[in-house]
């Protein structure tokens, strides 16, 4: 399987939710209008390692990263690996550029984080096949009601495609504070267990936050206000 053209329905979903919320601070805007392009996801063309970081390097893939906390946490773990994050929502993007850039004090900037600025299932088609190392999908919108369930980025369409761009060995981690989600997302991973193995021993190792698995705000948020969090690593078969 090739990377798949962009806007093939029969992978992708159409993106939903706001784009943007409160107005940014200028230093935010700054980092918008500048850093931003310079570390931009290209939009046309096939999205490899060569491309985005002039190099060989096992790739990183996140969809929706909010904040970018996870994102910037993980790349900082691991400097010689590349990460690509796409969101759609531009107060999102402002706050993850903070860290890419440094400013917020943490560390120096860091190299190997490459943002898109809108859908991330675009981006995926475009990504030749077999060449993530990692795929992370941490507290999407649940879209709770059930004629909003086909909304989900957690759905058989885009669940093969985490497949065909894993590498065999290959790990998609999923977490989730909502319950309905919870269980919509095990059913369409029980369907793919021909292409994912679940790498829990037991039941209580998706309550247990992995090492290497950086918090996310929206998880502090979740715990904040008493909910359970839910943890899951697939392997690719």
């Amino acid at each position: 399987m090739t990377a798949n053209k962009p806007g093939d329905p029969t992978t992708l979903n159409r993106l939903y939710g706001r784009a943007k919320g409160k107005a940014l601070r200028t230093g935010q805007q700054a980092l918008v209008e500048e850093l931003l392009p310079r570390i931009a996801v290209p939009t046309e063309g096939p999205v490899t390692a060569e491309r985005l970081f002039g190099r060989p390097c096992s790739l990183h893939f996140e969809i929706g990263f909010g904040g970018g906390e996870h994102m910037a946490g993980r790349a900082d773990m691991l400097p010689d690996h590349g990460f690509i994050g796409c969101e759609p929502f531009v107060n999102g993007v402002a706050q993850a550029l903070v860290h890419v850039s440094g400013d917020n004090g943490a560390g120096a900037p860091l190299g190997n984080v490459r943002i898109h600025h809108g859908d991330a299932l675009e981006v995926l088609a475009r990504i030749p096949d077999g060449a993530l190392s990692f795929l992370y999908l941490l507290h999407p919108d649940p879209w709770p009601k059930a004629r909003h369930a086909k909304r989900r980025m957690m759905n058989d369409g885009p669940v093969r495609m985490f497949a065909a761009k894993l590498k065999p060995g290959g790990e998609l981690r999923f977490g989730t504070d909502h319950p309905i989600y919870l269980r919509h997302a095990l059913m369409v991973m029980q369907r793919h267990r021909a292409q994912f193995d679940w790498l829990g021993e037991k039941p209580a190792d998706f309550l247990q936050r992995p090492g290497g698995w950086p918090e996310t705000r929206y998880e502090a948020k979740a715990r904040k206000q008493g909910h359970e969090v839910w943890y899951f690593r697939y392997r690719r078969r």
